[in-house]
């Protein structure tokens, strides 16, 4: 998925916010809280690997069991920084990976996950009840 359909498909979930941060990092976030970070491999990743140059990669918040296994899935990696601090975030950063119907599933799992996570009357104000 590239950049402006993932940004689409975001942007289409309920109660959404976009910020470009952490070094131009497309931010989504439901509620003031971050459910999908994306972006393109820093300099440092390309040197490692050039055949990455230009591959849009996707960070999310997973289940315990969707971590368990998109973290042996070829193409996904716990998310670094995330997931070393115990959190159970996912990164889609390489070939195969995820199809574009699957990692749409998973960005809408997690934005489903954050949005839970939220209090109820902010929920409420933002129209996520019964997510």
């Amino acid at each position: 998925m590239d950049q402006k359909a993932l940004n689409d498909f975001c942007r289409s979930l309920p109660a959404t916010t976009h910020v470009v941060q952490w070094g131009g990092s497309d931010v989504w976030k439901v509620g003031g809280k971050v459910f999908s970070i994306a972006g393109y491999p820093s300099a440092k990743e390309i040197e490692k690997n050039p055949a990455r140059k230009g591959f849009y990669q996707v960070t999310f918040k997973v289940s315990d069991i969707a971590f368990e296994i998109l973290r042996e899935t070829e193409g996904c990696r716990p998310a670094p920084y995330l997931a070393s601090r115990g959190m159970k975030w996912i990164q889609y950063f390489d070939q195969p990976g995820l199809s574009a119907a699957a990692l749409k599933d998973y960005i809408k799992t997690s934005h489903k996950i954050v949005a839970n996570g939220l209090s109820r009357k902010k929920q409420q104000a933002l129209g996520l009840e019964g997510l």
